[in-house]
């Protein structure tokens, strides 16, 4: 269906290997959410290497809640004030780290993880809509490359404005304790 599917592309020119993946991201959008968020993981888990984990957590008006991802299962709760998806989320700015034992209060989902890269998702109004979580068990793995390259693909989820308009209704309604397809409250 993708091509991005059909072969394995070259990391050794990483400009040229983030063009390559951002236009298959492009080329693989669908208005709704999930579905983009699930491919986006499995892409860059798949094409990306030495990573244990990629995904995305989502803002729910409280905290980061575990979204699509590719990996060991994962942390499901992160408050904003934990690890780094806490710190990207409440900056506002992608946080590189280099070797996670030195990160204070890193949250060790994977204990085979060493480095990890987060991203914030915010949409065009400044609001937080999640992150996008990338971990290695090398450390030092993530570079400006990485970060240059990754924060393109965050670019191209802003272009779906319609998915960050679900997602806050989604955060809006788990903060009335109200499920998004049932209509009904949760005890």
């Amino acid at each position: 269906m993708f091509e991005i599917n059909d072969r394995k592309l070259d990391y050794g020119n990483t400009e040229k290997f983030w063009n390559e993946i951002a236009s298959e991201v492009r080329g693989m959008m669908v208005p709704e959410l999930i579905p983009n968020l699930a491919n986006i993981s499995a892409a860059i888990y798949h094409q990306l290497p030495d990573l244990n984990w990629a995904g995305f957590y989502l803002y729910d008006g409280k905290q980061l809640v575990l979204g699509p991802f590719q990996g060991k299962t994962a942390c499901i709760y992160i408050p904003l004030s934990k690890g780094v998806c806490g710190k990207a989320a409440t900056e506002k700015k992608t946080v590189i780290v280099e070797d996670v034992e030195k990160f204070p209060g890193h949250i060790a989902c994977d204990s085979a993880s060493k480095s990890e890269i987060v991203l914030p998702i915010i949409d065009k109004e400044g609001n937080l809509v999640g992150v996008f979580d990338l971990d290695s068990p090398k450390q030092n793995r993530f570079s400006e490359s990485d970060k240059t390259g990754l924060e393109k693909i965050v670019e191209i989820l802003k272009e779906k404005r319609r998915t960050f308009k679900y997602a806050a209704q989604v955060g809006r309604l788990r903060q009335r304790r109200i499920t998004p397809f049932s209509g009904s409250s949760r005890a």
